[in-house]
């Protein structure tokens, strides 16, 4: 499609299968703009590959960015050109050989058959990449987060405890409370809050804390002795329905610790552009180092309209008692509200569970932001928006994760960062401001998730999103295909409803009058430290 609509079929091979040109400090600043205009146009394809490629005047190859397959090439005297994943395929006479080498990581071997040459690498890359004035172009265009205008509004950087609080004493036009006071109410909201999501005491102990203190995940064997979620008499995360898969057999897995030259934690955000209909507009997005996002990085966000990032906040709650029904209406009202921002421009839709109060339960965010992702796919505008969540659920990595897999293009944990502060105060997390401690742990979320897509062979987040690298164990056939769709799924299990009654029994605990006043201490891994 992209030959036929002008480009050069090497221009095509460059776009889809992009050296990992981020982290290449000695690559020239033309070929690299030209890789970064191209990001915003698609992820790169990733994974093990080595590719072959003719329009007929030309034929070529290129490997993957990291070289995971084998292809060697004997070039002879009277101009055979061979090619294959080892060599020796065809016999010739040691004679008759006038070079042979390996094709390297991210290089491109071409023949011009008209020319009767082997275009080198080099010359073919710099000859499309200054065709284009593409630095000017993401000057004029691409944005970068930090660019956006702070927020100063004292409401977007409060916690969602404190503002909680601070809206109920103006409505009831109460005295100030003093500081211990407010320190006792703030923490009893807190734990409101951390119940009502489901977090336990042994998430804050043996995960939490070591991504804030050393922005690292704590070290665990890879098996679980925990049940299936479907079988679990505890109420479990929908994240915890899915399985990562890995590499096998053929399909080999990155070290993205000494590899990590070739993985990408950056991502874009917004409308995109038309594929086929290049333009220098086709770069206006919001380029993300990270897709995990602080909340004043979200509220710049929210605050992009100047920039010509016109963002919808869509609530991800529903009536606890409604039940099923008053769920499943909720995320129906998601889809059409979405539809109708789309319609009227927006380029940013942010799903939020900010609000969860006696009457305001929360959707579970994986299952919001899969089924708009879905739905947006099969309307047929998915490209023209972003999809951002705001939630107080997510907090370890395979949460990130499988959100991000489902099309998520960034997220906001608020409860986590809120969480973190408080450990800070209970001295669970030493010798760190707050600040430092949500750096160490948006850290460490990232490195774990480029590590979990190092090992299916995806070396960039980009190329993650979306990518649902995931099985489904014990879940029903129709919530998979209507929220998850295209995902492996051989075990049968929980339906909506058994997912609304999961996720009212995490609300319950935190919003009824359960004499138990800390959140969960039972264990449920085994061996971390």
């Amino acid at each position: 499609s992209m030959t036929l609509a002008g480009r050069s079929l090497p221009h095509a091979v460059m776009m889809m299968i992009p050296e990992p040109w981020y982290n290449h400090e000695s690559m020239n600043a033309e070929q690299r703009a030209f890789y970064e205009y191209h990001s915003c146009l698609m992820e790169p394809w990733d994974g093990p590959a080595s590719i072959a490629f003719t329009d007929g005047t030309g034929i070529g190859a290129v490997l993957d960015r990291n070289g995971l397959r084998p292809s060697r090439y004997t070039v002879t005297k009277d101009g055979l050109v061979i090619m294959a994943s080892e060599a020796g395929v065809l016999p010739i006479e040691p004679e008759r050989v006038e070079k042979k080498g390996r094709l390297e990581p991210g290089r491109m071997f071409y023949v011009n058959i008209d020319e009767g040459r082997i275009i080198a690498d080099e010359e073919i890359k710099q000859g499309i990449a200054t065709e284009k004035p593409y630095q000017a172009w993401l000057d004029q265009h691409l944005v970068q987060l930090e660019d956006l205008s702070p927020v100063t509004s004292h409401q977007s950087f409060q916690s969602p405890v404190t503002s909680q609080e601070e809206s109920k004493q103006t409505t009831n036009n109460k005295q100030p409370t003093t500081n211990n006071q407010q320190q006792t109410t703030n923490n009893k909201n807190l734990i409101q809050q951390q119940k009502a999501f489901g977090y336990t005491f042994e998430e804050l102990r043996i995960l939490l804390t070591p991504m804030a203190q050393n922005g690292v995940e704590a070290l665990g064997a890879m098996g679980t002795d925990t049940p299936l979620s479907v079988l679990s008499n505890r109420p479990k995360l929908l994240y915890d329905y899915f399985q990562q898969l890995f590499a096998q057999v053929t399909n080999p897995p990155i070290d993205s610790i000494r590899e990590a030259i070739i993985t990408s934690p950056i991502t874009t955000i917004g409308s995109e552009g038309n594929l086929l209909d290049p333009q220098p507009e086709s770069c206006h997005l919001i380029q993300l180092k990270t897709p995990i996002l602080k909340n004043e990085e979200l509220a710049k966000l929210k605050a992009g309209q100047e920039k010509g990032f016109p963002s919808e906040t869509l609530p991800i709650l529903f009536d606890p008692k409604s039940g099923v029904n008053g769920l499943e209406a909720a995320l129906e009202n998601i889809c059409a509200q979405a539809d109708q921002a789309i319609e009227a421009g927006t380029s940013l839709l942010i799903l939020s569970d900010r609000g969860v109060d006696e009457n305001n339960a929360p959707i579970p965010a994986l299952l919001a932001v899969a089924g708009l992702h879905h739905h947006l796919i099969r309307a047929g505008t998915r490209t023209r928006v972003g999809i951002v969540l705001e939630s107080g659920e997510p907090r370890e990595v395979h949460h990130f994760a499988v959100l991000i897999g489902y099309g998520c293009g960034a997220i906001n944990p608020y409860l986590a960062f809120e969480t973190i502060g408080d450990l800070i105060e209970q001295k669970q997390v030493n010798n760190l401001d707050y600040a430092t401690a949500c750096k160490n742990y948006i850290k460490a979320v990232t490195k774990g998730v480029i590590k979990i897509g190092s090992k299916i062979g995806v070396s960039t987040i980009q190329s993650y999103r979306g990518a649902q690298i995931f099985e489904a164990i014990g879940l029903h056939t129709s919530v998979v295909d209507k929220y998850f769709t295209w995902t492996a799924s051989r075990i049968e299990g929980a339906d909506l409803e058994a997912l609304t009654q999961e996720a009212l029994m995490r609300y319950q605990k935190g919003f009824t009058n359960e004499p138990n006043p800390t959140i969960d201490t039972r264990p449920l891994h085994q061996g971390l430290g």
